[in-house]
């Protein structure tokens, strides 16, 4: 899946983006999240970002918050995507998916006007996520690969391994970020990886650890 609209650098998003705090979900530049909106708030969210960029920054509630707190902190770097497909549901929700476009920085949130949150932030830090693939050759791909067969041969999962075998060094590590049943800190960590190895070797990292404390999940399918 692709976009219509193109962004070379920090230039072409906007300066002030609305927020979707949302802990455990990770989107990267050009990965794909499909998202279920039932809230509110974030139905507005949505209507707001439709009459405009289309763009929604996804970031993650600080993991040090106070559980009972009524506006949880948020972590200072999340990722921007875009609405590429909307459908109705008919019973009150919609159901979206984002492509990511680049991470940002948030400089400070804004005082509330809407239902939902918005920051003004930066994305001059990250300008490398604007150029797909950049990096893929430093990439330690038989790593990635030998901790995702460790991981699947442990948790007993089926992998379309030919999606893998084809899949670019890119694709192959965000699709597997996003994916992975880290917390918080972890997915957090991923997501401010300073480069595409660096990323791929703290997911080879957390991997190995999950498998050293006996880390399980349920039958499932990673396509």
């Amino acid at each position: 899946m692709g976009m219509n609209a193109v962004y070379r650098g920090p230039e072409d998003c906007p300066s002030v983006i609305p927020v979707f705090p949302l802990p455990g979900a990770l989107l990267l530049p050009r990965g794909q999240m499909p998202l279920n909106i039932f809230e509110p708030r974030y139905l507005a969210m949505v209507d707001e970002a439709l009459k405009g960029s289309r763009i929604i920054g996804m970031v993650q509630p600080d993991a040090d918050n106070d559980a009972h707190a009524t506006v949880p902190r948020l972590y200072k770097v999340g990722c921007a995507g875009r609405i590429t497909q909307l459908a109705e549901t008919g019973d009150g929700r919609y159901l979206i998916t984002l492509i990511g476009i680049a991470r940002f920085r948030i400089e400070e949130e804004l005082p509330p006007i809407n239902l939902f949150r918005q920051c003004r932030v930066t994305f001059e830090p990250f300008a490398a996520d604007f150029t797909a693939r950049a990096g893929e050759n430093e990439v330690d791909r038989a790593g990635v690969v030998k901790a995702l067969r460790d991981f699947v041969e442990a948790v007993h999962v089926k992998v379309d391994w030919r999606g893998i075998e084809e899949a670019p060094n890119e694709a192959l590590v965000n699709a597997l970020c996003m994916m992975s049943p880290f917390g918080i800190r972890e997915k957090q960590a991923l997501l401010e990886a300073p480069d595409l190895k660096t990323r791929a070797e703290v997911l080879i990292a957390l991997t190995e650890i999950e498998l050293a404390r006996g880390g399980a999940g349920s039958d499932s399918t990673l396509q």
